[in-house]
């Protein structure tokens, strides 16, 4: 019988009988068993890095609205596609990615490579997203190891060691049952699995094809699995900002250079941000009565927290300092800032 359950089969085949049924249909995707277009594997995979699918979905619609492929997006203004990043955070990745379809314009003809190793000296790309283009656009054996991939190989060898010091041996078990071909499939098919069955939390093992090979499913101690090293404290940092408004209602702001964390950024005056208490370190962009708004902007990056104290004041008609400029109220909406700033406006709002 065709339809026959493959009792036999090898833990591979029967993930990637399951992908064949189970996939999500995601829009940079390839159906099971044909390779995707390397200019939306790659752009999907750098606005997936650090944030999740339902967040990353409208800006990859975005980006392919403006600029469908890697030449017109290696022509594109950086100030636009800043704009167009604004929100989804890590704004390194959208510097990288222009550097990125610039240099495959100019150094390999507007096509991607095909190896991993050439994948690899592009900007922003690193093993798991050189991986993720060799396996998924160009049908290599490559070997893609994810977050959702690390929690299943974790779970399926019940490893001991914390990540980040089981990583080699991830890779080597996922290298063990990574095929020949459908290596794409393969990597996508584990990738699922994690999103929708083998959870962080209450992993749903009944459901998944790697149940009978796994140990921890088996043992059933599946969702202590990965081990966790000691979590280190977040550094706490505190800043001031500032919020100058002229009387036709234009704000004070600046874009700031290339680099840093909010490096080609549209930004509100700040005073930078330090380990302790930043009052007496201030510098008001300009001379005005200001006015502490009462509470905190508090953000949560990746490696520190932050406080922000929010001064704003009113202006006469007098000229941006260097480096500064005034945008009107309505324009703000479209400049590029990232969602602290955006965050210190709403607060800003609420006050008036």
């Amino acid at each position: 019988m065709l339809n026959a359950p493959q009792t036999f089969a090898t833990p591979t085949q029967r993930v990637l009988d399951w992908y064949g049924q189970a996939h999500r249909k995601l829009p940079w995707r390839a159906p099971p068993g044909q390779l995707a277009e390397p200019y939306r594997v790659w752009l999907s995979e750098i606005m997936l890095q650090q944030t999740n699918v339902a967040t990353a979905t409208p800006y990859y619609f975005n980006f392919l609205q403006k600029w469908p492929d890697v030449a017109a997006l290696a022509r594109a203004e950086p100030e636009a596609i800043m704009q167009a990043w604004a929100g989804l955070g890590y704004y390194s990745r959208a510097r990288n990615l222009h550097a990125c379809a610039q240099l495959i314009c100019a150094e390999h003809g507007g096509e991607f490579p095909r190896r991993e190793a050439q994948l690899l000296k592009l900007p922003g790309i690193g093993p798991y997203t050189a991986a993720a283009i060799a396996a998924m656009a160009f049908g290599a054996s490559a070997v893609v190891v994810d977050g959702n991939i690390e929690r299943i190989m974790t779970r399926m060898f019940a490893l001991e060691a914390p990540l980040p010091k089981a990583k080699p041996e991830i890779r080597s078990h996922m290298a063990s049952l990574t095929p020949a071909r459908h290596a794409g499939d393969f990597a996508q098919a584990l990738m699922d699995i994690g999103a929708t069955l083998c959870a962080v939390k209450s992993p749903n093992c009944t459901a998944c094809p790697l149940q009978a090979d796994c140990l921890a499913a088996k043992a059933g101690n599946a969702a202590t699995y990965p081990r966790r090293a000691e979590k280190v404290t977040r550094p706490h940092r505190q800043g001031h900002v500032y919020i100058a408004q002229k009387l036709d209602g234009s704000v004070l702001v600046q874009t700031n250079g290339p680099r840093g964390l909010f490096g080609g950024m549209t930004c509100l005056p700040h005073s930078g941000w330090a380990t302790k208490d930043a009052q007496g370190q201030a510098l008001p962009p300009l001379p005005l009565a200001w006015q502490e708004l009462k509470g905190e902007v508090t953000h949560v990056f990746t490696h520190f927290s932050l406080s922000l104290t929010v001064h704003s004041g009113q202006a006469a008609d007098m000229a941006a300092p260097n480096g500064m400029r005034w945008v009107g109220l309505a324009q703000l909406e479209f400049e590029a800032l990232p969602s602290l700033m955006r965050k210190v406006l709403a607060k800003w709002r609420e006050s008036q």
